[in-house]
């Protein structure tokens, strides 16, 4: 457990450091999206014990929903009005709670331990705050 806590926080100071580089697009300063890539990269991690034959089940629905959350908030950043972008991350966290039903399902059936659980819903409780906050931020803006 430790171990893989110390991965994650080492994977996210390597993302912040390459993230305060120069940087070609606007999300990329956005730290709601480099949570969205790590939650991302958890999740990733998390389904890697699942059974083979979920490959294209629960495995790839938690993974899509959990790359989707990331992508509508890039997406969403080239908008050009404060009112599309504000659509994307209310998309983005739709994609958060489809992987959090999701990781329920997979505690049920036996793939996710509870720790896991654990660590997916505080980090997924973490960035639908975020997400909401700058959805917020970007309404109050119009």
């Amino acid at each position: 457990m430790v171990d893989t806590d110390r991965a994650t926080q080492a994977t996210t100071r390597t993302t912040e450091k390459q993230t305060t580089k120069k940087t070609m697009f606007i999300f990329e300063r956005l730290e709601t999206w480099q949570k969205a890539v790590a939650f991302a990269d958890l999740v990733y991690r998390t389904t890697q014990s699942f059974p083979a034959d979920e490959r294209f089940g629960l495995t790839n629905q938690m993974r899509r929903a959990a790359v989707s959350i990331s992508s509508n908030i890039a997406e969403g950043s080239s908008r050009f009005s404060k009112t599309d972008f504000a659509r994307f991350l209310e998309i983005a966290a739709g994609s958060l709670f489809e992987v959090v039903s999701q990781a329920f399902i997979g505690r049920r059936q036996g793939f996710i331990t509870e720790a896991e659980f654990h660590r997916l819903y505080t980090a997924a409780e973490e960035q639908g705050k975020m997400l909401s906050g700058l959805r917020r931020s970007q309404l109050d803006q119009i």
